[in-house]
């Protein structure tokens, strides 16, 4: 049985005026294992076309061409690409070794896209480049050699994946006579260990040193004949190659990629550095979000005791809250809803709730007032003394006891700043009723400066006072307000959330932070949308760069193919490049938001006793991951491109 067989085999190019021009034309030849075969001819004659039909290389043809019984016609590209990585080894004319890689990472290369294991790759190249005489070299790159080292190196990866044939393209042309010889003798040495080897050449001396000359010329046999048998000499304990795994894995293609990076080791860390700009701005602005919202919640936090939750009645949207000047006119000014006994009950049995106290707050417009030696303060807010209001709150003086009230800085300024120990009269409206009472200043009340009781002129007294105010006039007090005490900060939200489900709403002031927050959420995602446009500067950067990479590697791209490489071994490199210039740069970004952050910082503390850029973990992930993910997606289409270049043409570029 033949080893390889060319039935038919017809080649052509069409010209204008569907004219025909025969590359090859109708050849039959067959071959069998043991061979040193040459193929002469001239410039042009079609024996370089011929190498390419059998190598795998060009499948635009009519015939078949038929290895180990199968047609390769036939074969799908995968299946190409595993006849070449295995069943085929390349020698050309000009080495094509790759410049950038050591000898021995030439040799190997081609087990590597086999997936074959580190150690046994390396133990089966350094085997060949020792019968070569090439093993004091294994480290050096291919411009450190000369042509006929070169040359061995190139028939070394040739042999690395055991083929069963060997195509050598001009194997001589570079090299001198002498050289040449030695060249000659090891493609010899080749064929009496059981290979097909199949020369190209124009040289009658070299064709001469073959057991059997073929003779091409436009593109017809025209001459077959054998010059001697070979002897065998076939090596039965010879290194066997693994040929289970046929998949570049993600690790190689990984390492492959940050070998071929170092070869442009500058322009790759300038490319990361101006990715990262982008990813920095992102994390920066989301960061001085984070900051700014985390002072103000801090602020609010320190004017409030944690332990203290403020409950409301929800009031339904048709009832009118005695904001409005109009309330004034109504009988009852406070339409607010009230506690019943039975909503403190079920409030009380909340768990974690260690008690409850009772408040009032009445919000008006000119009815309520102070006066305090002719001088008199409009009270926008009456309220009662809660657990909430804490040692923070108070300026100067100290919490009202019985029969004392306690004024915020607004009022103060408006009835003087002695006020602190003097009897003041408060007139408050009760069903229609001016109602009057003395009280003597405690303190000045003070809060933090988003709260609406450090604008509005404001008092504050104890429940049992309003109560009992109230009784003197025979009317009643009912809560419309409930503060729940709890003896932990950790069992805060769990009863927020259940007071919120039983219907009740928790503090304005609450609220107002809520708002807030949203409102610096808002604008800290349109100051990163406007940092993030930076982003698709890099990602259009990254794509220009990597497809001058593809343009730069043609040459490289066909000679990985040529051994084997499949299309999607060929993207998978290039998008692994994309991919680590994504982490390159996200690590950079995040190294320089640090950086700035710290500045920043500084700056802040030393201006306002505040920093204001705080970054989170989340947001170091979440940079990383999106400058993975917007490099990997800018190298898609260059990587693409690669992978679908044909290794002929490709191998042709200088």
């Amino acid at each position: 049985m033949y080893l390889l067989e060319l039935k038919n085999i017809n080649k052509y190019y069409k010209l204008n005026g569907n004219k025909k021009v025969y590359a090859l034309n109708n050849i039959n030849l067959n071959f069998h294992k043991g061979e040193l075969v040459s193929v002469i001819g001239e410039s042009g004659s079609g024996k370089s076309t011929l190498m390419n039909l059998i190598g795998g290389l060009d499948s635009e043809y009519s015939g078949e061409v038929i290895v180990d019984g199968k047609n390769i016609k036939k074969y799908e590209i995968k299946e190409l690409d595993k006849y070449r990585k295995n069943t085929v080894g390349f020698i050309f004319q000009s080495f094509n070794l790759i410049s950038h890689l050591s000898i021995l990472d030439n040799v190997t290369i081609a087990m590597t896209l086999s997936n074959v294991r580190k150690k046994e790759r390396v133990t089966r190249a350094k085997e060949i480049l020792n019968e070569l005489g090439l093993i004091n070299h294994i480290y050096k790159k291919p411009n450190q050699l000369s042509g006929g080292q070169k040359q061995r190196v190139a028939i070394a990866r040739a042999l690395v994946n055991d083929p069963e044939m060997i195509i050598a393209d001009e194997p001589t042309g570079s090299l001198d006579s002498k050289t040449s010889m030695k060249v000659l003798e090891i493609l010899r040495k080749i064929a009496e260990n059981g290979k097909l080897v199949i020369m190209v050449t124009h040289s009658e001396k070299v064709a001469s040193y073959s057991s059997r000359v073929i003779s091409i010329a436009d593109g017809m046999i025209i001459e077959d004949r054998e010059i001697f048998k070979l002897e065998s000499s076939v090596n039965e304990e010879k290194v066997k190659v693994n040929k289970k795994g046929q998949k570049l894995s993600i690790i190689s293609s990984i390492m492959l990629a940050i070998v071929n990076m170092k070869r442009k080791l500058i322009r790759n860390i300038l490319i990361s550095i101006g990715a990262s700009i982008g990813i920095m701005g992102v994390i920066l602005m989301l960061s001085f979000g984070n900051g700014v919202k985390a002072y103000f919640n801090n602020t609010m936090n320190s004017y409030v005791n944690p332990l203290v939750i403020e409950v409301n009645m929800s009031s339904d949207d048709t009832e009118t809250v005695n904001l409005d000047i109009a309330a004034v006119q109504k009988p009852n000014i406070n339409t607010q809803k009230t506690f019943e006994e039975e909503d403190i009950q079920a409030l009380s049995k909340i768990e974690n709730v260690s008690s409850i106290e009772k408040g009032y707050n009445i919000i008006s417009m000119g009815v309520n007032s102070l006066t305090y030696n002719n001088k008199t303060s409009n009270l926008m807010r009456l309220s009662t003394v809660s657990s909430n209001i804490i040692n923070s709150n108070i300026k100067e003086g100290a919490l009202p006891k019985g029969g004392e009230i306690l004024i915020n800085k607004s009022a103060s300024d408006k009835l003087g700043d002695d006020v602190i120990g003097k009897k003041i009269s408060m007139h408050i409206l009760v069903n229609q009723k001016i109602i009057d009472k003395q009280f003597v200043v405690s303190g000045i009340y003070t809060a933090v400066g988003g709260d609406l009781t450090s604008i509005m002129k404001s008092a504050f007294l104890n429940y049992s006072d309003l109560e009992n105010l109230y009784s003197e006039n025979k009317y009643t007090l009912k809560p419309n307000a409930v503060y729940i005490n709890t003896s932990s900060e950790k069992y805060t939200t769990a009863i927020k959330d259940k007071v919120r489900e039983m219907g009740y709403s928790v503090s304005s002031q609450e609220e107002m932070m809520k708002l807030f927050d949203q409102m610096i959420s808002i604008l800290t995602y349109v100051l990163s949308g406007i940092a993030a446009i930076s982003l698709v500067v890099s990602a259009i950067m990254i794509i220009v760069v990597m497809y001058i990479s593809v343009v730069e590697r043609t040459k490289e791209i066909g000679i990985i193919k040529a051994i084997g490489a499949r299309r999607k071994d060929i993207r998978r490199i290039f998008v692994c490049e994309a991919f680590l210039i994504g982490v390159f740069s996200g690590i950079i970004g995040l190294a320089f938001a640090f950086l700035f952050m710290r500045g920043i910082n500084i700056i802040s503390n030393k201006l306002f006793g505040i920093k204001l850029v705080l970054i989170k973990k989340s947001y170091e992930v979440f940079g990383i991951v999106v400058s993975i993910i917007i490099s990997t997606m800018s190298g898609l289409l260059p990587a693409n491109k690669a992978a679908r270049l044909d290794p002929v043409e490709s191998l042709r570029r200088e």
